[in-house]
């Protein structure tokens, strides 16, 4: 998976505002120039951009931006305007308005995008075999499932925290945890947990199906290609390995 690269030697957020809008003057836009730009920049430099641009120009640089690209560019630079947890909101947004059956999983989804959470590499074995239990307990040993159980410890924990708990539940109970949540649960709930937990214990294994998936076959799904290579290029994937202790990460691959 590739991830962000940021030149050496970085001009001004000023002189980069100053570049994007002159990209912007004149008959078309300068599309090449303002990937150059927007493209090697992180979270925080994106951000200190706009707040330039808006001093500078009194305008607005991602309803500009709206403006000036077209299709799939103008799809991934907006998307990638956003810091993650912004960027996060959007995409769950989307996802609502556009397929209603999502709506069966809002509060899991909810639950993800407001939770506090760690995301240090740091896990308590303890903690994690005692979340493992509980998750024992509100799915195999009852009739039923506690789903809020699921929803609080998946919303609430790292995912070195979470890859710690699928390898106790399965020295635990001889089973892993993504084979109980397919038992215990369904349709976009199941496929929630699932992917968090497949995000959270290899997340390159995972994301790499996601973009063979959207050039399988005829055409291209070009809203997860764009969703995927924006989201995790640069302002979380760097970290994700590094979150995950080696002692687990060889036990779950």
């Amino acid at each position: 998976m590739a991830t962000l690269t940021i030149p050496p030697v970085l001009t001004s957020p000023r002189d980069d505002a100053t570049q994007l809008h002159r990209a912007f003057k004149g008959f078309g836009c300068d599309t090449a120039a303002v990937v150059n730009i927007l493209a090697h920049r992180d979270a925080t430099q994106r951000s200190l951009i706009a707040q330039e641009y808006r001093a500078m120009y009194s305008e607005d640089l991602s309803k500009r931006l709206a403006s000036e690209l077209r299709g799939d560019v103008e799809r991934a630079i907006l998307l990638w305007m956003h810091d993650p947890a912004g960027r996060d909101a959007t995409i769950v947004r989307q996802a609502l308005c556009v397929d209603v059956h999502l709506k069966a999983a809002t509060e899991l989804l909810l639950a993800c995008v407001s939770a506090i959470r760690y995301e240090g590499p740091e896990v308590d074995r303890a903690m994690a075999e005692h979340d493992a239990k509980s998750l024992y307990k509100a799915g195999e040993k009852r009739l039923g499932t506690d789903e809020k159980t699921f929803i609080r410890i998946f919303s609430e924990r790292s995912r070195a925290h979470l890859a710690a708990v699928a390898a106790a539940y399965r020295s635990m109970y001889g089973k892993s945890l993504k084979k109980a949540i397919k038992s215990e649960t369904s349709g976009n709930f199941e496929f929630g947990l699932l992917t968090i937990l497949r995000c959270a214990e290899n997340p390159a294994k995972y994301f790499a199906k996601v973009l063979h998936k959207a050039m399988k076959g005829m055409g291209t799904n070009d809203s997860a290609l764009i969703r995927v290579i924006v989201d995790e290029s640069g302002d979380r994937y760097a970290v994700y390995k590094s979150r995950v202790p080696k002692e687990i990460r060889e036990d779950i691959e």
